[in-house]
């Protein structure tokens, strides 16, 4: 399985790309999984200009080709004015709109204080609900002070073993779409639940 972390770090070395490799690690002991990181600071450019010009270049198209193609996601922002970095929101802005339809994705993020942990409910979870993903019931936020602490670890593995395992059932069969097709065909009519409803005596 191909899992695909996307990382909006701007500093070298950055705590958001360690997190979202620890992550990685974390899904890598639940399951078989090839990595492929794409460092969002290295396509600023590319971005910004596929915003005035429509067009992507070569290293953003093979980036957006690399999430379209993921079994999974990782996606870790730094956390800006209370929300997600503009970097971050404008690389999933030049996505295609169906890229992420029905793909499990495990959010995170890192943050200079525990204030900001709520980003990942409000900011973050209705982002990717809007893009149809399927998003892991357990996020990932660490502040300056989680590092080296108990709690970040169980986090990083409980949502880890979410996202291998939402890897791996989507991964077996025909996909989330023909998945999501036989289920629309096993609905039982409106009639017919009426009718069961029905005193037959």
């Amino acid at each position: 399985m191909k899992l695909v972390v996307v990382s909006a770090g701007l500093s070298v070395p950055s705590s958001t790309r360690l997190l979202g490799d620890r992550l990685a690690a974390a899904v890598g002991r639940a399951a078989e999984v090839d990595v492929q990181v794409v460092e969002l600071r290295e396509l600023a450019v590319e971005i910004a200009q596929n915003f005035t010009n429509g067009f992507p270049g070569r290293a953003l198209a093979a980036a957006q080709e690399a999430v379209a193609g993921a079994d999974g996601l990782i996606v870790v922002t730094p956390v800006f004015s209370a929300s997600y970095s503009g970097l971050f929101k404008s690389f999933f802005d030049v996505l295609d709109p169906e890229a992420l339809e029905g793909k499990p994705v495990l959010i995170a993020a890192t943050g200079g204080s525990a204030r900001h942990s709520l980003v990942l409910e409000h900011a973050l979870r209705p982002l990717f609900a809007y893009l149809k993903a399927v998003v892991v019931p357990t996020g990932v936020y660490a502040a300056s002070e989680d590092w080296g602490a108990e709690g970040l670890d169980g986090r990083i593995e409980r949502a880890a073993g979410e996202l291998a395992a939402l890897m791996a059932g989507l991964s077996v069969g025909r996909g989330p779409r023909a998945a999501r097709a036989d289920s629309f065909s096993a609905v039982v009519p409106f009639e017919e639940q009426l009718a069961a409803l029905r005193p037959t005596g």
